[in-house]
């Protein structure tokens, strides 16, 4: 399906969006505050405009996804970016390689959402980050109505002028539907090896951005410097 959508996909996405997926992108890109030197996996990352400000910023990026057809796409388009095959539950990395993950609107498409957050998990460092965008709830009853109103009934008929594949974005607007909102996904994270879980709400809550640290080692958690890391941020 998505090997289908692949050569559109990112103009279909501007378009039903009403362009806020740039927006989105940019509060993604500050909030894994990665540096050069640093790496970064960018998870579900399709044709790698996710992976783009990374490169474009002088930091190491690796973008894979599920999708050969959306590698190629990404490839053709950006050829500095490593573009990797890897299916998100078992991630073709090793332990402790990467100082931030990220995946954008791609974990609700995995098969199972849990085992991707262990992986992603197993991939970071101790003490690296974890930045998860995707759609969520509206927190305004009126607004979540007329949010879901336009993915049932405005979005496939705008799919249909605008993609090669409009059935696709039939499974958008019903996956969508169906995940789990803020505070559900923030205990998921919590609950597959995660700390420090929190979220920003994007556009009234369409979509939500979650953050999250690797656990330092034990031995590490009881040192001197963090101790004094611990302390500052119960000052404040």
């Amino acid at each position: 399906m998505f090997d289908d959508v692949a050569p559109r996909y990112d103009v279909v996405n501007d378009l039903l969006s009403l362009g806020q997926t740039r927006r989105w992108r940019k509060v993604v890109f500050d909030a894994v505050a990665a540096k050069p030197g640093q790496r970064v996996l960018d998870l579900a990352a399709g044709t790698g405009t996710s992976a783009e400000p990374y490169a474009d910023a002088g930091i190491e990026v690796v973008a894979c996804d599920f999708s050969l057809g959306m590698l190629r796409v990404g490839k053709r388009r950006r050829p500095d970016i490593d573009f990797i095959a890897g299916d998100a539950t078992r991630l073709p990395f090793a332990d402790n390689s990467f100082d931030a993950v990220t995946i954008s609107f791609g974990l609700r498409n995995v098969s199972d959402p849990h085992r991707a957050l262990q992986e992603m998990l197993r991939v970071t460092k101790p003490g690296g980050k974890l930045v998860v965008a995707e759609f969520s709830s509206p927190v305004n009853p009126l607004w979540r109505t007329m949010y879901i109103e336009y993915l049932m009934r405005a979005l496939p008929p705008i799919a249909r002028k605008a993609s090669s594949n409009p059935d696709a974005y039939v499974y958008l607007a019903e996956s969508i539907r169906a995940w789990p909102d803020q505070d559900h996904l923030a205990e998921w994270i919590g609950e597959d090896g995660w700390e420090n879980v929190e979220y920003r709400n994007l556009s009234g809550g369409i979509v939500a951005v979650h953050r999250a640290t690797k656990p330092l080692p034990a031995a590490a958690q009881s040192g001197p410097v963090e101790k004094i890391r611990r302390a500052r941020r119960a000052a404040g």
